[in-house]
């Protein structure tokens, strides 16, 4: 009886079929999970690298935090409940700033709100302190116990208070307790990343188009601040200037907006009829841009806006969180969306990726690129609308740099200049990089030249890894 052949059976955990190499191949559920993983990391690798900066600017602003605002004020109160009893009399002392008038009107509430009877509250400097204590003492009145935020805690009238104010006694002076927390991730530095980078981010979404199709565009930056001259030079001509209604000021910035994005037309036109290089055209339409802009404010900066203007760049929806921030956000969620889902989107990375393949695959190239280009004009002028809302003004001055910043945040978000290969919301997370970087040096100290130098090499850095990778020199073979 003859025996079975060793090849007859695969081993253990495998399908019956070979790979290139002629191995078992492993079934589909063990693949999965490590294609998975893969996919993650050569797609979306750069989050990790965000969490490390963050660590590491957490790290070197790890300091010691006094709490402010209401949530001061309640602490305060709370630590007077442990230590005194209902109906004493409370002094609450504070500064003349509205996060410390927080402070004393939470402090104020709390105390009243459990029984305490409230002596004074001080809002000020340390003068008006002295006067409450002395009106105290001239109305024979007592003060068991002084609520002050961690900076009136520190007046000098506060000290010794036994030594100058006799007839007081011995009061005491409660105060916040201090805790550590980085600044780095404090909740209005995250907020003040998210809102500074939101225009840089809302223009990287047709960069990260452009660059995919295995182009660039280089005017960005001047379509910010023509957009921006554009729409409100409307809403001060045609829309009532200070006056201007939310109707006309919106059909002005859609003036702007439409603007720059026919230059983008234009540009798209260039390179597809008359195959003039990306590099070329871009750098023109930089130029004419800026000239534009110039021209239109003749070199002046536009004043004359609205109060309700700023609602886009400097208003909140909720939680605190900024309205360009949520703009952003909604954005690259549909861009994510038309790339990932939509025949645009597929159209996008097959010209990228072979554009004579594409063509001959029936793709409309010249339709696909018009659109692109289109797109980034849009965007540009989106992003000149929201800085100008932020700064309320318009000025053809706005949006210097800002190219090379928009660049820097495709190719570190692991979009490939060669074109065909890019994601979304890895554009996204090379702002967030880029953005982390330039907070924390901030905070850490570091001077703005050498924030240069350092933002050059994270650029040179991303393009260094991304022609390695192409090379083959991050693959691992495996083994026999």
């Amino acid at each position: 009886m003859a025996l079975p052949s060793l090849s007859s059976q695969p081993p253990t955990g495998s399908t019956g079929q070979l790979d290139g190499e002629g191995k078992p191949t492993l079934p589909r559920k063990q693949r999965s999970g490590s294609n998975v993983f893969k996919r993650l990391a050569s797609d979306y690798g750069m989050v990790f690298a965000l969490l490390l900066l963050g660590a590491f600017f957490s790290w070197q602003t790890w300091a010691p935090q006094q709490p402010v605002g209401t949530g001061a004020g309640e602490q305060v109160a709370n630590l007077v409940r442990k230590s005194f009893p209902k109906g004493s009399r409370v002094l609450v002392a504070a500064r003349g700033i509205p996060e410390d008038h927080a402070f004393a009107t939470a402090a104020e509430r709390t105390l009243k709100a459990n029984g305490y009877e409230i002596a004074e509250v001080v809002r000020g400097a340390p003068i008006d302190a002295r006067h409450a204590l002395q009106r105290a003492i001239d109305g024979k009145q007592k003060v068991d116990v002084i609520a002050a935020n961690s900076a009136s805690a520190g007046w000098v009238i506060f000290q010794n208070l036994g030594t100058k104010f006799p007839a007081l006694g011995n009061v005491l002076v409660v105060s916040p307790t201090t805790y550590h927390w980085p600044n780095f991730l404090k909740t209005d530095n995250l907020l003040n990343i998210a809102n500074q980078i939101a225009v840089i981010a809302i223009i990287a979404i047709g960069m990260t188009m452009v660059i995919i199709t295995g182009g660039i565009d280089l005017s960005v930056g001047s379509l910010i601040a023509l957009s921006a001259v554009v729409a409100t030079l409307f809403i001060t001509k045609a829309a009532g200037a200070e006056a201007a209604s939310a109707f006309g000021m919106t059909w002005c910035c859609l003036g702007g907006i439409a603007m720059c994005a026919a230059l983008g037309f234009f540009s798209g036109v260039m390179i597809t009829l008359f195959s003039i290089p990306p590099f070329i055209v871009t750098l023109a339409m930089m130029l004419v841009g800026s000239g534009l802009a110039y021209l239109f404010s003749q070199g002046q900066s536009i004043y004359q806006m609205p109060e309700s203007f700023v609602w886009l760049g400097r208003g909140t929806a909720f939680a605190g969180i900024p309205n360009s921030v949520v703009l952003m956000l909604v954005l690259y969620l549909i861009a994510h969306i038309v790339m990932s889902n939509m025949s645009l989107g597929r159209y996008i990375y097959a010209v990228g990726g072979n554009r004579e393949a594409a063509r001959l695959s029936g793709v409309p190239v010249v339709a696909v690129l018009l659109i692109v280009y289109t797109l980034s004009g849009a965007l540009a002028g989106l992003g000149g609308v929201v800085t100008a809302s932020q700064l309320k003004s318009g000025s053809p001055n706005y949006g210097q740099m800002y190219e090379l910043y928009v660049i820097a945040a495709v190719v570190v978000g692991g979009t490939s200049l060669a074109g065909g290969e890019g994601k979304i919301f890895g554009t996204l997370i090379g702002a967030l990089i880029i953005a982390t970087i330039q907070n924390g040096m901030n905070l850490t100290g570091v001077e703005s030249y050498t924030q240069k130098v350092v933002l050059g090499l994270v650029i040179l850095g991303a393009v260094l890894f991304d022609r390695l990778k192409h090379r083959g020199l991050f693959r691992f073979r495996r083994k026999a």
